[in-house]
């Protein structure tokens, strides 16, 4: 399969296959949901009834022995009416309610931001571990191809018999060693790119195809500035923020569930019953005005405002432990930024140093006048040199890529 995901095609084909999204998208929409029902508060209840009633036996009364008895109620009733009810004054329980709700559904909506952000670094991550490690194979591949070469060149001198077989026995076990080396790294391989496809959902993919190249960028960094841009933009001080809002929230509407609720209520329709003529439907109308006082219960509310007071305390106390985070992690960032760029520094020295040695080593070597051991330790050298300036590369690349998460930037 050919390669054909960068870096931002592979956050966006995680972000876009993982069902995780789908359900906080679905949180988001019923919490959507339960903002609309407490708006249904504000609004008048209308509601339509019809009741057909059976009573056996019915009152009857005789006022003369001689009169004929008349009845009170009729056996069969039926009831028909439209009952229309509002809420004039509830002391903001109804606007207490419908904030609460509000404030859950951003908190929901911040997950899904929080969710994006973990998987945009995870598959950033992922991607440039894939490179890594691709790359440290070429370099094992450079080590091999020039012991390989540095063993044709020992045939030759033990041909013509101005070295040992020794000489290419020890150069055959740089080999292997070197080899061994190139083994684990395709494994690594293997498991990042497992680990990639999982991320994508494609449980198909046996190599993920991405493609791009490990570069050294420097930047400069201005920790104060990314610390005040932290404190800002970092999706946790959000969510801790909106935790806090909720509770305020939640404390409010405690306070008001114990306030009197003054209504009105209206009831239009028709039914029977009605003397003299029980049978006939008639139209009839019915208002009420009703206060609802609550005196006591329990201490309920009471210790609903305790606990929600103490939820407002703990949400306070998250806040504050989330920004004593943010600013470690926009340290750490950068304290690995700066370790980085000063370990790649010292491993171009070493690659320079490293080559220059093997080229002496070879060239006494050839002369007699240096070992065979000399040569293939300075192949050695050479290579956990190129290996550490990769190391140092790709270190820090990850470390921009921590100081962005660190900061809240959306990478995608």
């Amino acid at each position: 399969m050919s390669d054909s995901l960068t870096l931002d095609g592979t956050i966006r084909s995680v972000l876009d296959a993982n069902p995780s999204i789908t359900s906080l998208e679905e949180e988001v929409n019923a919490a959507t949901s339960r903002v609309q029902q407490t708006r249904g508060g504000f609004l008048p209840q209308v509601t339509g009834t019809a009741t057909y009633t059976r009573i056996d036996p019915v009152v009857k009364l005789q006022l003369a022995p001689d009169a004929p008895e008349f009845q009170l109620a009729p056996n069969n009733n039926y009831d028909a009416h439209i009952t229309l009810q509002y809420g004039l004054l509830d002391f903001g329980k109804k606007e207490a309610s419908y904030n609460l709700a509000e404030s859950r559904r951003l908190t929901a909506q911040d997950q899904i931001a929080v969710t994006r952000r973990d998987l945009a670094y995870a598959a950033a991550q992922a991607y440039y571990n894939i490179l890594f490690v691709r790359e440290s194979i070429k370099v094992q591949d450079q080590q091999i191809a020039s012991l390989r070469q540095h063993e044709r060149e020992m045939e030759k001198r033990v041909e013509g018999g101005v070295s040992t077989k020794f000489d290419v026995t020890t150069t055959q076990v740089r080999i292997t060693q070197a080899e061994n080396v190139k083994i684990d790294l395709q494994n690594q391989l293997r498991n990042q790119q497992v680990q990639l496809a999982r991320l994508l959902h494609k449980p198909e993919y046996v190599e993920v195809p991405v493609r791009g190249t490990l570069a050294f960028q420097p930047q400069a960094v201005d920790v104060e500035a990314a610390l005040a841009r932290a404190t800002e933009t970092r999706p946790e001080i959000k969510m801790a923020r909106d935790a806090e809002n909720t509770a305020a929230m939640n404390l409010k509407f405690v306070e008001r569930s114990n306030k009197p609720v003054l209504g009105v209520g209206a009831q239009l329709g028709g039914k029977n019953g009605y003397l003299p003529n029980l049978e006939k439907f008639r139209p009839n109308s019915v208002g009420v005005v009703q206060l609802s006082v609550p005196i006591y219960d329990g201490n309920k509310n009471k210790n609903q405002r305790v606990e929600a007071q103490a939820n407002i305390r703990g949400a306070q106390a998250r806040i504050q432990d989330a920004q004593e985070q943010v600013r470690a992690d926009v340290r750490q960032a950068a304290n690995n930024l700066q370790s980085s760029t000063a370990r790649y520094n010292n491993a171009v020295v070493q690659i320079n140093q490293a080559s220059d040695a093997l080229t002496r080593a070879k060239a006494r070597y050839r002369y007699d006048v240096g070992t065979n051991l000399d040569v293939l330790d300075a192949e050695t050298s050479l290579a956990q040199a190129r290996l550490a300036r990769l190391q140092a590369i790709y270190n820090y690349t990850q470390g921009q890529y921590q100081l962005k998460r660190a900061t809240g930037e959306q990478i995608w």
